[in-house]
């Protein structure tokens, strides 16, 4: 079984979709860890705030079969992908981490450039993992939080 960390979001219907994220993955994947929920604004364009968190569960799937059955369930819940790479979304939910995999896997990029980019993957991965050292640049990501632009991106928690 690999260890595996996922990003979430939603900013559209976003409490509705998150808690049915959760539920699906929960369905497939058992128990769960999760982190707080973070609302943040849009990074890359203008619209509404999302709502991102992060989630740790185990997986005797590859990574390609992971890939595709965590797109299934954002398609289930409407993810548009038609528009610009940087829009809004029902649900996005990516591969962060899959044991300490570094490189291309059935064209998954991990461990995921997002983790050291930005404040809503990297607060809710330091959260639940502080002491997981991240697989490439060997550093915790309690580490890597601290040492983060914090006034680059704004977030707050909130409850759901």
């Amino acid at each position: 079984m690999a260890d595996v960390y996922v990003s979430i979001g939603s900013n559209i219907d976003k409490q509705a979709n998150i808690k049915s994220c959760l539920q699906e993955l929960a369905d497939h994947f058992g128990g769960l860890v999760l982190s707080p929920i973070y609302e943040s604004e849009a990074v890359g364009f203008e619209g509404d705030t999302f709502y991102n968190l992060v989630a740790k569960f185990e997986t005797d799937m590859s990574v390609g079969e992971l890939n595709q059955s965590l797109k299934a369930i954002e398609d289930k819940y409407g993810r548009d992908r038609s528009g610009p790479k940087f829009s809004g979304r029902t649900l996005d939910i990516d591969i962060l981490t899959y044991d300490d995999l570094v490189g291309e896997f059935d064209g998954v990029q991990l461990p995921r450039d997002e983790i050291t980019k930005n404040a809503f993957v990297l607060l809710p991965l330091q959260d639940i993992a502080p002491d997981e050292v991240h697989p490439e640049q060997q550093v915790t990501y309690a580490r890597l939080w601290f040492f983060f632009d914090k006034e680059s991106q704004k977030l707050w928690q909130v409850a759901l």
